[in-house]
């Protein structure tokens, strides 16, 4: 062997290989291949897009329509900016969707398009305003091909999620048939509305394998105690007048009157900015907690369709008729709150509470949520770091709202939080073993134990 010419090749490597750190220090970390920027991944667009779609579901159902149908929206278009963006960096499974992306795509060209096109798509009648802010949100990522392979996989995420929810009984028609009679559901005062938006009851869920995976039993006999005790403490706690509530009771009830899909999306968005995730980080929880949350709402309609079991104000003012002595007639009674136009059992409200917060906990590995809320009902804000507690003060809220008896409430945090551990078991997993283990677990209880008032 010719060792000086071995001498030679191994400086000439060396050499080579000191050339390359030097070129690598100056480029610095974030060079890639051809000395191009790393492709646009601000997490900011899918927070922007977020505030963009409830602004856009507000603006064509009215903000203060009494359904979980928003909810499902939010759903949709969440799940196509999800997929959007993993199917690019590829660290969880897409949600219903094997296609991946160029790695070298952009993401954040990837959402903002997705989102775009999944609201343009649902809701024609705000195209003008939608494609002004998606000019906007493109203009802001440099031209180039990540952007280009951004648009066109966006494109591919937002159809691939509308043709998915072809045919999933939208706006089906939906017979309530249940006749009047004790323990029965009727049209409640001032309005008489009928009940609202029944096709969810049958709507195809998003996780769930069907409407009614999770229904539960039936709401508690007209002739029992319990019964007696939920109808006696709505009585008590949630009238209009005279009742002992207290001025925090008060507030916490029309705290939560309102709008609670658009306080979750602002509590998503600020936790996120706040803890600084990213881009793909900050998609996964918003996807899934929306996702569990129109299961939620899926669930909740079914159960009301099947029992149809009848609001506070009717059970009162006709307590006359439940054939239960420990129950009195209050003919002139009236709740805090305008009591919504579909039955009692579940609460909404409080299974899309317990379906979130149980998501969340697997998603962010804690029960100490650490989430921020608003209500233009009051003009205030609460912190909730623990799950519990939050869950809580929407089951009281809702008693104390005068609107809901507090079996309703329990039974739908405790049936929310098994749509949202199956939601976690079934759906948005990361790809790969995760450093920390909690992110693949389905989350922790969240529900009060037992009826705490």
């Amino acid at each position: 062997m010719d060792t000086s010419r071995s001498r030679g090749r191994s400086v000439r490597g060396t050499l080579a290989a000191l050339l390359l750190l030097a070129l690598t220090a100056v480029a610095g970390p974030t060079a890639t291949a051809g000395n191009q920027p790393p492709p646009a991944a601000d997490p900011a667009a899918v927070r922007d897009w977020n505030a963009l779609a409830t602004d856009t579901i507000s603006a064509n159902l009215g903000p203060t329509r009494p359904s979980g149908q928003a909810v499902m929206w939010h759903g949709f278009v969440s799940a196509a900016v999800y997929n959007a963006v993993v199917g690019i960096q590829g660290r969880y499974a897409p949600y219903k969707w094997r296609a991946r992306g160029p790695a070298t795509a952009s993401p954040e060209a990837a959402a903002v398009t997705a989102a775009h096109h999944v609201l343009v798509a649902f809701f024609p009648a705000s195209r003008a305003t939608l494609d002004a802010a998606y000019a906007d949100s493109l203009a802001k990522i440099p031209d180039g091909t990540a952007k280009t392979q951004g648009v066109a996989f966006g494109t591919r995420a937002a159809d691939h999620l509308i043709a998915l929810r072809e045919g999933d009984g939208r706006f089906a028609t939906v017979e309530f048939t249940l006749p009047p009679a004790p323990g029965i559901w009727r049209p409640t005062p001032p309005a008489h509305l009928p009940f609202i938006d029944t096709w969810l009851g049958k709507l195809r869920p998003m996780v769930l394998t069907s409407p009614d995976r999770f229904r539960p039993g039936r709401p508690p006999a007209l002739s029992s105690a319990r019964y007696a005790r939920d109808v006696n403490e709505v009585k008590t706690m949630g009238a209009r007048t005279g009742s002992p509530r207290t001025a925090q009771q008060t507030e916490t009830a029309l705290f939560f009157g309102g709008n609670l899909v658009v306080q979750l999306q602002s509590a998503f968005r600020d936790y996120s900015a706040r803890h600084h995730l990213g881009i793909a980080d900050t998609a996964r929880m918003i996807a899934a907690a929306n996702a569990s949350a129109t299961d939620a709402v899926v669930t909740a309609w079914n159960t009301k369709l099947h029992y149809g079991f009848w609001r506070p104000i009717t059970a009162i003012q006709l307590a006359d008729t439940d054939g239960n002595p420990a129950t009195d007639a209050d003919p002139q009674w009236q709740p805090l709150l305008i009591t919504p136009p579909h039955p009692d059992y579940l609460s909404g409200h409080a299974t899309v509470a317990g379906a979130v917060t149980r998501t969340l906990t697997g998603v962010l590995g804690t029960a100490h949520l650490d989430l921020t809320f608003s209500s233009d009902a009051t003009g205030t804000t609460r912190h909730y770091e623990d799950a519990v507690r939050f869950n809580e003060d929407m089951i009281n809220a809702r008693v104390w709202a005068g609107i809901h008896f507090r079996t309703a409430d329990l039974a739908g945090c405790h049936v929310g939080n098994r749509i949202g551990a199956w939601t976690l078991t079934h759906s948005f997993q990361p790809l790969r073993p995760p450093a920390r283990p909690h992110a693949t677990l389905p989350g922790r209880p969240t529900c009060p134990r037992g009826t705490a008032r």
